[in-house]
């Protein structure tokens, strides 16, 4: 079995990165794709009571279990499958059950901080930045946390200004130097998405 290849794709919350990796297994519809979201390895806060798990920054690089990931990756990236970790975003701590994800010939990985760790960036084939405006971030991260995650409009927005925004200033915006591919606009940019597909298939074909 020849090296699967690793795609990462980053950008602040709310930039898009979802509708890029759909906008991907879309273009390849004969692909085996495995995706990887970072957010499945926030640390177990079981031992926390509610307080401290909601006072808790989720975008700083801390609230990772980073190396937990990096051994998954490699795993993955040697043929073997993975018991990945699943979130309970509502109770801010990692659920019980895992999720069984064999290896593919593609891999998506996806998160807010993953040109934050040399470690990570290392094992990537490609690195793609979603470049998407704050105030359009802001807005979907409002609705998806409302929607999705329980959460009310206060907390959303006390969230985003104490943690989500400096956090996004110091770690994830300067690492976009680190990009082979930045994206204006996420899933909507076709032309980029087509450069991205291109490429796939190029390094699957020298495969």
């Amino acid at each position: 079995m020849n090296r699967p290849i690793l795609i990462g794709i980053t950008g602040g919350t709310g930039s898009g990165k979802s509708t890029v990796s759909k906008q991907i297994l879309k273009n390849l519809p004969n692909q085996s794709i495995a995706t990887i979201p970072q957010d499945a390895y926030y640390k177990n806060q079981d031992h926390l009571p509610m307080e401290e798990r909601i006072k808790a920054n989720y975008d700083h690089p801390f609230s990772f279990e980073t190396e937990l990931l990096e051994q998954h990756l490699k795993n993955l990236l040697n043929g073997k499958a993975i018991n990945m970790p699943q979130y309970d975003f509502e109770n801010h701590t990692r659920k019980k059950e895992t999720l069984w994800v064999e290896s593919k010939n593609i891999i998506i990985l996806e998160g807010i901080l993953l040109f934050n760790e040399p470690l990570l960036r290392d094992l990537m084939d490609i690195k793609i930045f979603v470049d998407t405006d704050a105030d359009i971030r802001v807005i979907r991260r409002i609705k998806r946390d409302i929607r999705d995650r329980g959460r009310s409009l206060e907390s959303v927005i006390n969230q985003y200004m104490t943690t989500v925004r400096p956090s996004h200033l110091q770690f994830v915006e300067p690492n976009k130097k680190y990009a082979d591919i930045i994206i204006p606009e996420g899933g909507k940019n076709k032309v980029a998405i087509d450069i991205i597909v291109t490429k796939i298939k190029s390094i699957l074909e020298e495969r």
